[in-house]
């Protein structure tokens, strides 16, 4: 099976190509900004013309679009939220590979929670920032774009390198320095909130699966478990071997929080045709 990823050398995107990589029936071509990509290609600036020639040439079964950022301003989260996402749904109509489009997207688009509620694929998305508008915007692409597509909606990725910006990313740096100075108090804003914290490898197996189902629509990739940010941060001070104290700065509010790659739990996976191997 030839497989095209995109935005193969962003954090998801390394995994998911780990993953690939490491089935022998996937033959693998990663297209990213990076240097580390096969081939060198952004979606927010390359027309979908030049995309049309490259998917006829290479003439994937699967397109896997994990492209996009989680910062910036308004106008950088549409360029490479939306209108990427706009032009890999256009070339795939020009092209005649015919290939399937599996789309990441994230559960921010559902936007803030009820503390202890869990969200289905049926839930009303009301995003709570731009983040997730722009990817909500995508998904909406995706859905309307009439191709043999399935969008999957990542909660709270997390594992090996989780990118500081993210609530637990933002904990481990400052973990890290507070280790490297020998502070024994650490002070952190926001420990209140909740989040579905899923591997990162487990979302990239979620992918391969999507990969080679029928499923369409939408999946929720998820533990379908809230976990509170100030016991994730306690978990991680003992696997890092910090022995200070980690005090909240401020007060939680009642609702899970939305911004970065998820919030709340997921609920029950109920895509709208098939269902993940």
């Amino acid at each position: 099976m030839r497989v095209l990823l995109l935005g193969a050398t962003g954090y998801l995107g390394r995994f998911v190509a780990d993953r690939l990589l490491a089935d022998p029936a996937v033959q693998l071509t990663a297209l990213g900004r990076g240097d580390q990509a096969d081939v060198r290609f952004d979606l927010s600036t390359g027309s979908p013309g030049a995309l049309t020639r490259f998917l006829d040439a290479v003439h994937p079964g699967v397109v896997i679009n994990c492209a996009g950022t989680t910062r910036g301003n308004g106008r950088e989260l549409i360029r490479h939220n939306v209108v990427a996402t706009a032009a890999v749904c256009e070339a795939l109509r020009r092209s005649g590979c015919g290939a399937r489009l599996v789309h990441v997207g994230c559960a921010a688009e559902y936007g803030p929670a009820p503390s202890g509620s869990s969200t289905g694929e049926d839930a009303v998305p009301r995003p709570g920032g731009p983040y997730g508008v722009s990817k909500l915007a995508a998904t909406e692409l995706v859905l309307a774009s009439g191709l043999d597509a399935v969008v999957l909606r990542v909660f709270s990725p997390i594992g090996p390198g989780t990118p500081a910006g993210s609530p637990l990313g933002r904990v481990a740096e400052a973990m890290r320095r507070a280790m490297q100075q020998g502070d024994n108090e650490l002070r952190l804003g926001g420990l209140g909130v909740q989040r579905d914290f899923v591997d990162v490898r487990d979302v990239a197996r979620a992918v391969h699966a999507a990969s080679l189902s029928a499923a369409q629509g939408i999946v929720n990739i998820g533990t379908g478990r809230a976990v509170r940010l100030r016991d994730a941060a306690s978990l991680l001070a003992r696997v890092a071997g910090y022995t200070g104290a980690v005090h909240e700065q401020g007060a939680g509010g009642p609702q899970q929080a939305a911004d970065g790659h998820g919030a709340g739990a997921a609920g029950r996976p109920r895509p709208a045709r098939g269902r993940l191997p």
